[in-house]
């Protein structure tokens, strides 16, 4: 158990060394106790390429996870090898894979998406509306800081969005009064935190390190601030994060219940009403594309197949008799 311990101490150093983020650490630590648990409690360095293939397959065969846990699940081990025990393993070519399944995403009509924004309040409201208005990812509005929104542009900066890149996308100007206003709001708290001295919201740490006065700057401070504080898992200091993605998600489930909506909605839906409906407004896909943050359009091409106008674009002929 010390052993073991220790290993996971100097996984999380090698981590936060190379800058990996907070989730996608506890992800790879989550992965790495489950492989040495499987193994029963053997150290990873007296283990090889066939048990990491044996508890790769187990997650395929067994446990029936997808092909993207399953390679979340190898990519952490993969680490763990050559980040923190320095051993290169061999082409796994023993791995049964887990299959990988064709979804096409869950996109609403704009008169469902309406009925859906019309049962939200508050922060919930305007969060959902920059999620459909912008194409963002749950997360990424979430992360939003005040110096994100450029009002005067119409413009949303995503910051280390997927895959580590920034990107410009549309702040839509049915937004500009309200999100005025809750700047208003949001300024005059911010006022008074300065003046009882609260502590500042939370930093990557590299930007902590470089501009150690950030985190109480107004430009700085998340556009949906969390109500409490919480313990940095750096630093060990009280900062305050972001709301709470559970917040939005179960105050979207509601409007979705309440809008009585059949479809498996959530949060990622409206990001995926956001690119079909534009491009069902012609515009052109590798605008759509850029505005997504995809790096390979394929990903965007997937829209072009749930687009409101039937399946693959053809008429029945039933439409047609008479």
């Amino acid at each position: 158990m010390e052993q073991k311990r220790g290993l996971l101490e100097v996984a999380r150093e090698k981590m936060r060394t190379r800058h990996l983020a907070y989730r996608t650490e506890q992800v790879y630590l989550r992965w790495i106790r489950q492989y040495i648990t499987f193994h029963k409690r053997r150290h990873p360095r007296d283990l090889g390429a066939a048990e990491v293939e044996q508890f790769l397959s187990h997650l395929a065969v067994q446990r029936k996870v997808s092909a993207g846990t399953q390679n979340q699940a190898l990519q952490a081990l993969l680490f763990l090898y050559r980040q923190v025990l320095g051993v290169e393993l061999p082409w796994l070519e023993g791995v049964t894979r887990a299959a990988r399944t064709r979804r096409l995403p869950v996109v609403l009509d704009r008169a469902e998406v309406r009925a859906i924004l019309g049962h939200l309040d508050g922060t919930a409201w305007l969060v959902a509306n920059l999620l459909y208005g912008g194409g963002l990812r749950l997360m990424e509005g979430l992360r939003l800081r005040v110096k994100d929104a450029v009002l005067e542009r119409g413009e949303l900066i995503v910051r280390e969005s997927k895959g580590g890149k920034d990107r410009v996308t549309v702040l839509p100007s049915a937004l500009d009064t309200p999100l005025r206003a809750h700047l208003g709001k949001l300024r005059g708290w911010f006022e008074e935190e300065r003046r009882l001295e609260r502590p500042g919201v939370s930093l990557p740490g590299p930007l902590a390190r470089k501009y150690p006065n950030a985190a109480t700057q107004w430009g700085w401070q998340y556009l949906f601030p969390a109500p409490g504080l919480c313990r940095d898992p750096y630093s060990g200091r009280p900062v305050r994060h972001h709301w709470h993605e559970k917040n939005m998600q179960r105050a979207m489930q509601l409007a979705v219940r309440r809008a009585q909506i059949t479809q498996p909605a959530s949060c990622h839906t409206l990001r995926h009403c956001f690119a079909t409906h534009l491009l069902e407004d012609g515009y052109d896909i590798r605008t759509v594309q850029e505005l997504l943050g995809h790096a390979d359009l394929k990903t965007t091409m997937i829209y072009t197949h749930v687009m409101r106008k039937g399946a693959k674009g053809v008429r029945s002929p039933l439409d047609r008799a008479g």
